[in-house]
């Protein structure tokens, strides 16, 4: 028991450095320094910084399956999951260390001497399979193909993370994902109520939010 919380305090640990100072920018000392825990102790639980690395990067992936879960399985439209799903992982991006700096080693893989995951594939693919399951229930207008589209969606969505993380380190990110999903729902939608949809999201996020603490999107209700 005390070896797994040693190994998550070390993960947490080498996450918050990577998220700050890159792969490259991080050392086993600095982990070191900051955990607390002697290098030979990083040493006994992570062979290498890489193997820390690699690490947190399965860690950011582990943390999809039980968002995409949760939301594939509500009793609810196909495009309102989706729409909820997109906010879900916006607030990970947003306030999850390990998902911050799991994205950030990704995008430094050159730096890394190891394979790792391929990113997007999977989103394309629930994107996808959301939309599919929105067409066949009638939410899509006559001319969306969902691969297409999806492929799209997952562009805009992640190019908005870039673009945020840029400029503000994604503290407006759900009003700017509120303001892209204005602008894809209407074409999207087969009658195209974007402000309608993302009001229902709300809603029912504000409804849940006692169950998860961080489910609930912050001033929902003042962005229908």
């Amino acid at each position: 028991m005390q070896a797994k919380i040693t190994r998550q305090t070390l993960l947490e640990t080498a996450a918050h450095l990577f998220d700050e100072r890159g792969y490259a920018g991080t050392s086993i000392s600095d982990i070191s320094a900051l955990s607390g825990r002697t290098s030979g102790a990083i040493y006994f639980h992570y062979a290498s910084k890489e193997k820390l690395a690699l690490a947190v990067i399965e860690e950011h992936f582990a943390s999809w399956p039980r968002m995409i879960s949760r939301h594939r399985s509500a009793d609810r439209p196909a495009l309102e999951k989706l729409v909820a799903l997109s906010f879900t992982v916006a607030r990970a991006f947003r306030d999850d260390v390990v998902v911050r700096a799991g994205s950030r080693l990704w995008m430094e893989h050159r730096a890394i001497p190891a394979p790792l995951p391929a990113p997007f594939v999977d989103w394309i693919d629930v994107v996808t399979e959301l939309l599919t399951e929105a067409r066949d229930n009638g939410e899509l207008g006559p001319r969306v193909v969902p691969p297409a589209a999806a492929h799209g969606v997952v562009c805009a969505f992640f190019g908005l993370h870039t673009v945020s993380d840029a400029l503000d380190g994604r503290a407006h990110i759900e009003q700017r994902l509120h303001d892209l999903w204005l602008l894809l729902l209407d074409g999207l939608q087969a009658q195209p109520d974007p402000a309608g949809l993302l009001r229902r999201v709300y809603a029912d996020e504000d409804a849940h939010a006692d169950e998860d603490p961080r489910g609930g999107i912050p001033g929902g209700n003042s962005n229908g």
